[in-house]
């Protein structure tokens, strides 16, 4: 009998995990997400849903949505990805991990039934996720997009509401390589009837959505033209204060400056949900975004871990996500900046290293991953841009090596991608 893991190990072999590989993980099409749905009795259609897509911002608006539920006395199931330091980190019923021997049980008794289809890592997970919220007899799951939307295996859901955050440059190879293309891959989650939130919205972005939502009969809400968030400001603890139209003062406990443009998204969705029969009151909206992290065990967003220096991780890893880095790294006070960055070799490294500060010390390194790009390539790139630093064999040395340097008024910033954080989480949690 395999333990948690072997079964993790097997999981990962047998199908292998586009976090770790890429592309050769990725399989197009729902051909195997509906064989696994109708072999388990289609167990998406036991509970309500939320669909969430975007390129950034889907993970914390996720979260948020999830707490909010929580709060409101609902059992909520949640479903994203990637994990940084745990697996069970993907599937959560109020918050709660799904217990190592659920994933054993199910690995066991289905593997006869899914070896020979050879499904994804991902299409494994999304099979497990539906049937253990079946189980658990939730009343609503949020659920977040892997990638893209239209050919995603969560899209075999019909959800009561759909939210998309944003579009951006990121997956291209896969989703295409302008906006309009990827901002059509994104909208396939848009159902017949089904309401769905846009966050941000492009001029090449909008008229694809306004588009497919006709095609649909889909009620279609851009965030950024309700005048539902009145104002904005970070007290000195970083906390967000936001005063809001239908819930008065609401105060956020996720830090990054991009979590404005997320608070817009979510107020949204909200407005949706009476339609959607989901209520939630003024209470449960405050309590879901002051204690998201506590409520849903969401990690790595503006994520201060240290002091004396501060230590902070943040897992945007596109162009758009660091630039918000970037931009939120120019508002903080310090001496002088440590960065400690690692990135994947598929994404357009050249043009994200350009976004980065000249003016910091670089530790390059690499995560544990198999699509990490090595640090000693990575840093002849940042050097060729104008970044000065070196390069260590791994997270852990990296980090090591700034916090050997850095006086207690200096700031430690540790990103580029997420598996970075994730190998920065999993060594903290070894201690």
């Amino acid at each position: 009998m395999m333990n948690y893991k072997d079964t993790l190990e097997y999981l990962y072999n047998v199908a292998p995990m586009f976090q770790q590989v890429g592309g050769k993980a990725y399989k197009e099409g729902l051909d195997n997400s509906i064989k696994l749905d109708a072999h388990f009795g289609q167990p998406h259609k036991k509970f309500r849903s939320i669909h969430v897509a975007g390129t950034n911002g889907k993970g914390s608006c996720s979260h948020t949505l999830a707490a909010i539920l929580q709060a409101a006395g609902y059992r909520v199931g949640l479903y994203t990805s990637p994990h940084l330091v745990d697996f069970r980190e993907r599937i959560r019923v109020d918050g709660v991990r799904v217990p190592q021997e659920y994933v054993v049980k199910f690995v066991e008794e289905e593997r006869g039934f899914f070896e020979p289809m050879h499904p994804s890592f991902f299409e494994l997970t999304t099979a497990m996720a539906m049937r253990y919220f079946a189980d658990e007899r939730v009343d609503v799951a949020v659920i977040e997009v892997g990638m893209g939307g239209r050919l995603d295996c969560t899209n075999i859901i019909k959800p009561c509401m759909g939210v998309i955050t944003n579009i951006g440059m990121d997956h291209t190879q896969y989703l295409g390589d302008t906006l309009e293309k990827i901002a059509a891959e994104k909208a396939g989650i848009i159902k017949a009837g089904v309401p769905v939130v846009v966050g941000e919205v492009l001029p090449q972005t909008r008229p694809v959505f306004e588009a497919k939502a006709a095609e649909m009969k889909a009620p279609l809400l851009f965030a950024e033209e309700l005048p539902l968030l009145e104002d904005a400001a970070r007290g000195d603890d970083g906390v967000w204060n936001y005063h809001t139209k239908n819930y008065g003062l609401l105060q956020g406990e996720l830090q990054g400056l991009y979590q404005v443009k997320n608070t817009r998204t979510i107020l949204a969705a909200l407005s949706l949900m009476v339609n959607a029969g989901l209520e939630v009151n003024a209470d449960a909206v405050k309590k879901g975004f002051a204690r998201v992290c506590e409520m849903t065990g969401l990690m790595g967003r503006w994520q201060v871990t240290g002091t004396e220096p501060k230590v902070v991780c943040d897992t945007g890893h596109n162009a758009d996500g660091v630039r918000l880095v970037c931009e939120q790294l120019a508002t903080e006070r310090f001496r002088k900046l440590h960065v400690v960055w690692g990135m994947c070799a598929d994404k357009d490294v050249p043009g994200i290293l350009r976004l980065l500060p000249v003016d910091a010390v670089y530790y390059f390194t690499q995560a544990s991953v198999k699509r990490a790009l090595p640090a000693q390539e990575l840093m002849t790139q940042g050097v060729s841009v104008g970044l000065q630093g070196s390069c260590y064999a791994d997270v852990p040395a990296a980090v090591q090596a700034a916090l050997d340097v850095a006086a207690a008024d200096d700031l430690v910033f540790i990103g580029g991608s997420s598996f970075v954080v994730a190998d920065w989480l999993a060594t903290r949690e070894k201690k």
